[in-house]
């Protein structure tokens, strides 16, 4: 019982995207040396031209998921006094959300993107810490998004396109295994 606790705990993995912009801005060596440097293990690293399928795979499809991309708008849309008709033209958070996930594949769409598998010791956690707040204007100092990132989503919503975050993170760790097997294939994944 113990062994098997302790192997899990070691054996931990999540799935990292290093994003189109920070790709073309050459973040990826600054990225991976603060994972590194934590002591988190890349156990499998490839870069992408991603597809439509792939990302049909990575992202959640359900109406929840979709809604609730829109009630974070409609809250943003208070917190930064814009009226969302002018921009989505609307103020249907389902609609609202899919605008949003069509401008998120775009974003992941426009260029090579840095997929990796890590692992480690609560490396979802730590991970997580690592990048930051989704919003880069409410990420700290220190992480990922708070030091290299300066996107914020009304300026997004007001451009008509994702709020570039530098990288994704997976958040659980069911997520974690859906977005590794959409990504990677069992062989390519070393230990």
């Amino acid at each position: 019982m113990k062994k098997e606790r302790l192997k899990r705990m070691l054996d931990e993995r999540t799935l990292v995207l290093i994003k189109p912009d920070a790709v073309k801005r050459g973040l990826i060596g600054v990225i991976l040396e603060r994972f590194e440097r934590a002591g988190l293990k890349i156990v499998s690293c490839k870069l992408v031209l991603a597809t439509r399928e792939q990302l049909d795979g990575h992202f959640p499809k359900s109406e929840d998921w979709v809604c609730g991309m829109g009630h974070h708008t409609l809250e943003a849309s208070k917190e930064y006094d814009f009226n969302p008709v002018d921009i989505f033209g609307t103020d249907d958070p389902f609609k609202i959300g899919l605008r949003i996930k069509e401008w998120n594949y775009n974003y992941l769409l426009s260029g090579s993107i840095m997929v990796l598998v890590l692992q480690g010791v609560h490396v979802i956690d730590t991970v997580r810490k690592f990048v930051g707040y989704t919003l880069p204007n409410k990420a700290m100092p220190g992480t990922i998004r708070g030091d290299f990132s300066v996107n914020a989503s009304d300026l997004a919503n007001t451009l008509k396109i994702a709020c570039e975050n530098l990288v994704h993170a997976s958040s659980t760790q069911a997520e974690a295994e859906q977005e590794i097997s959409n990504w990677f294939k069992p062989d390519e994944i070393l230990s």
